[in-house]
């Protein structure tokens, strides 16, 4: 037996409606059970503003099945990742809570410079929870945890961790390239790894000095970060302790 609600038979006057294309502005016939119409006017895929899309933000066929996709909708999918991704990292790590303190701080730190030099906040999120989730094999296949090492078994981990959770291929491509060289930045760099770089920058000096103490010293910070906030907020969180939490400005 077909539900009521989904069967015309008993749909109202409210069932079929207009909307405006949000490309031409022309006026489209929608169904209330229809996820798209083609515009007449310009041959643009409308989304039926009435449904709920909440399925989109995470299903791997959005695309085939809504066509492509407006840029809030794509956001928001990107967040969802995001949260799944910080989800499947802890899961990746399991019982090394060092590795997983480490890259959920580092993700903080790499969001707030992110936000002050304009970087895709949801790449560098995700950038920054698997930086260095090729560590564990690292360690297992060459005995080090090597920057070259790490670069090496990183992307192919990330990768399988993205396209399970449905990450569109242009984020897969531009994660794996962060993790495949997150401690050697090359001539010109995208915002989103100059955020990631600074904030593992300042997570591994925090680490150092806790590990030196007394015997510490800070480097040049003007000369190793890549943003001038990643600078500012390093040297808040490593000369001032209680600084630490504020916010940088860009």
């Amino acid at each position: 037996m077909q539900c009521p609600g989904q069967d015309s038979r008993y749909w109202t006057g409210e069932a079929i409606f207009e909307a405006a294309c949000d490309q031409c502005g022309g006026l489209v016939e929608l169904f209330k059970d229809e996820a798209t119409h083609t515009c007449r006017g310009c041959g643009h895929r409308v989304l039926n503003p009435r449904m709920d899309f909440g399925c989109a933000e995470y299903c791997p066929y959005a695309t085939q099945c809504l066509g492509e996709l407006p840029p809030s909708l794509v956001a928001k999918r990107q967040e969802a990742i995001r949260d799944r991704v910080a989800v499947e990292m802890k899961r990746y790590f399991g019982t090394d809570f060092r590795r997983i303190g480490h890259a959920t701080r580092v993700t903080r730190h790499a969001e707030e410079i992110g936000r002050a030099i304009g970087a895709n906040p949801a790449v560098v999120a995700i950038a920054g929870y698997l930086h260095d989730i090729g560590i564990h094999e690292a360690e297992r296949r060459h005995g080090s945890t090597a920057a070259r090492y790490q670069h090496l078994e990183g992307p192919p981990i990330a990768r399988r961790i993205l396209e399970g959770l449905g990450a569109a291929p242009g984020l897969v491509d531009e994660v794996c390239d962060i993790v495949g060289h997150h401690h050697h930045p090359r001539p010109e760099e995208t915002r989103n790894f100059q955020a990631v770089y600074d904030a593992d920058l300042i997570v591994n000096l925090e680490e150092k000095k806790a590990e030196l103490g007394a015997g510490f010293r800070l480097p040049d910070l003007e000369r190793i970060f890549l943003t001038g906030p990643g600078r500012e907020l390093g040297r808040r969180i490593l000369t001032d302790s209680e600084a630490g939490g504020r916010t940088v400005e860009a």
